[in-house]
């Protein structure tokens, strides 16, 4: 099943902060962007933050599932929880680096 573009937009609702949100198709999937950095991967209705040190705490109650085939655990972030999806995305935005540019 994939992401609906009713969720993404849900999703990128939850965020605040002085950031530009984006969102970008991908195989089906999104990714959502603060400030031009890589920050959530959305598939099947599920948010998905990578499994970082600096993001432990805040997540260590949080359920761990795969986003697709292949890939590593993540941890799944409960959207509903608008507090809890912002300092996420804080802390995410403050140590995710800007993608480097494809030649």
């Amino acid at each position: 099943m994939a992401t609906t573009e009713e969720f993404i937009l849900f999703v990128c609702g939850q965020i605040q902060g002085d950031y530009d949100i984006r969102y970008r198709k991908m195989f089906g999937e999104y990714m959502v962007y603060a400030n031009d950095k890589p920050i959530l991967l959305v598939c099947d209705n599920r948010v998905f933050v990578k499994q970082l040190p600096q993001v432990a705490e805040l997540m260590k109650d949080a359920v761990r599932g795969v986003p697709y085939a292949g890939a590593k655990e993540h941890y799944v972030l409960d959207t509903a929880d608008k507090k809890l999806t912002s300092e996420v995305v804080v802390l995410l935005e403050r140590i995710t680096p800007l993608p480097k540019k494809r030649k």
